[in-house]
């Protein structure tokens, strides 16, 4: 690996270590909060400080295709006035909107991060998301400000990011592009800009490799929205058919994930292309608003729940997909990891009052050192894992420069047999030591439970040395690492 540290290049957003919280399964009722029997909340503190050891930068509510269905004033005043619905998408429970609007915001003040607000286009009106818009952010007087008021909200949140739908093209309304792109305009006609805040208008992006989705929505709709959001998961098998099991699997299909985790970069490469013909000033994000790895349901749990398990072979395809997203810095501004707790790849996972934190909390508790950064120029031949016939690259990496100007490093090797000596030259920085940390444990599949927390944690890392300024980095198998340099 060659490291030119005086050769910055673009900003990496803390945006894209965003998170996403939607009323499915066990993720907003006994993950986020817990509720009593007379149905009021308690936001979980114990996830609540978790969260903010990770710095999350946004979160993303209330779905998900939960959106589409969500009627914002059935979650506004007194709970024991909220009408109840069944959430017919994610397990038919009864919903009874004990979380809404307020106690949302609520949370996203606590946790010291940024709300992005999905719309209902799919079942809702222009009224509906346009009042909702005013209520939450309209200084006053007005009358959804002085409602806001009334409900013991004094200050608009000024809430700025603003999803218009979410998956038109499926569970939000099976809409052809053509119609969707018009149906956006519509919608978004109506955000208004106050002077205490702009909206920020995301439009639904894509699933997965949909490109016309993109290039109807950049041609029709381009000059409208301020980003746009691609949605895609990494599994193995098929929808149709088994997901894979998320704990119980051979080393073809470890194999299988993280060589399909590298798919990120022909999605990207193929939406950006059609981006950039329409807005060559990279003026709109793309946004990766749900991404992830998703696994059939751990055994016992409700299927509609999507409740799951994660190994290190998820933390691990995590940090490769981060190390891609910030290979595309001039698009790529924001991103959200499906998702918060208990629901697909979560940070967290509950039972009762109990809490873990998973693999996958580790990786983005050891990419904080990259929030905001400068991405540094390197060049890397990370060799490669081989398993039958096939190949891909074993080692992946980042490399950034903070505010106080220290430099970082993650180093994610996927080959689960063979440790890997990196070799780094260091260009425009005098390095005198190194420190690090490492995520990593015996077992490819090992991951962490109630009864055992800590199987996949971080440890002192000790496999770094620095000589004439260059390092040597002594990088063991199914492994990150993350370094810092010292001057």
């Amino acid at each position: 690996m060659t490291l030119n540290a005086d050769q910055p290049q673009e900003t990496i957003s803390r945006h894209i270590y965003g998170h996403f919280a939607e009323h499915l399964g066990r993720g907003v009722y006994d993950g986020l909060w817990t509720r009593d029997e007379s149905g009021n909340t308690t936001i979980r503190e114990d996830v609540a400080e978790a969260l903010r050891e990770i710095k999350i930068p946004n979160l993303r509510w209330p779905g998900g295709c939960f959106a589409d269905y969500y009627f914002w004033k059935d979650g506004i005043g007194p709970r024991e006035e909220r009408p109840s619905i069944v959430n017919v998408l994610w397990g038919g429970v009864t919903e009874d909107n004990s979380v809404g609007t307020h106690e949302f915001l609520e949370l996203v003040d606590v946790l010291d991060t940024e709300p992005i607000i999905v719309g209902n286009v799919g079942s809702g009106t222009v009224q509906e998301m346009a009042q909702w818009w005013e209520y939450v952010n309209h200084p006053g007087p007005s009358p959804m400000a002085d409602w806001r008021k009334e409900n013991g909200r004094e200050d608009p949140w000024n809430v700025r990011y603003w999803g218009v739908g979410n998956e038109s093209w499926g569970c939000g309304g099976h809409m052809r592009p053509e119609f969707y792109a018009d149906q956006y305009r519509r919608f978004a006609t109506f955000l208004h800009g106050y002077p205490n805040v702009r909206p920020f208008r995301i439009a639904a992006g894509a699933a997965g490799g949909d490109y016309n989705w993109t290039e109807v929505l950049m041609r029709e709709a381009g000059d409208y929205m301020d980003g746009l959001d691609l949605h895609h998961y990494t599994i193995i098998g098929s929808w149709e058919t088994e997901k894979g099991h998320a704990t119980d699997f051979t080393e073809a299909e470890w194999f299988e994930l993280l060589e399909s985790t590298y798919q990120w970069e022909e999605l990207l490469d193929g939406h950006i292309e059609i981006m950039d013909r329409y807005d060559p000033e990279k003026r709109i994000w793309l946004i990766i608003g749900e991404w992830g790895t998703w696994h059939e349901p751990e055994e016992g749990s409700t299927p509609g729940f999507l409740y799951q398990q994660q190994t290190l072979r998820d933390a691990l395809s995590a940090s490769t997909s981060l190390d891609i997203f910030h290979r595309y810095l001039d698009r790529v501004k924001m991103a959200n990891i499906a998702q918060t707790v208990n629901v697909l790849q979560a940070m967290i996972l509950t039972e009762g009052d109990q809490m873990i934190l998973t693999p996958t909390y580790h990786v983005f508790d050891f990419y904080t050192v990259h929030h905001d950064a400068t991405y540094l120029d390197f060049a890397l031949d990370g060799g490669e894992y081989r398993f039958g016939n096939e190949s891909l690259p074993a080692v992946t990496a980042t490399a950034s420069r903070n505010s106080e100007g220290r430099v970082h490093i993650t180093l994610t090797n996927l080959d689960p047999n063979s440790a890997r000596t990196i070799e780094i030259e260091v260009n425009g920085e005098n390095v005198t030591g190194v420190s690090g940390r490492i995520l990593s444990a015996g077992e490819i599949n090992a991951h962490n439970t109630f009864e055992q927390p800590d199987t996949v944690s971080p440890a002192e890392f000790t496999g770094a040395s620095v000589s004439d300024g260059n390092l040597t980095v002594e990088l063991p198998a199914k492994s990150l690492v993350v370094l810092e340099l010292s001057p």
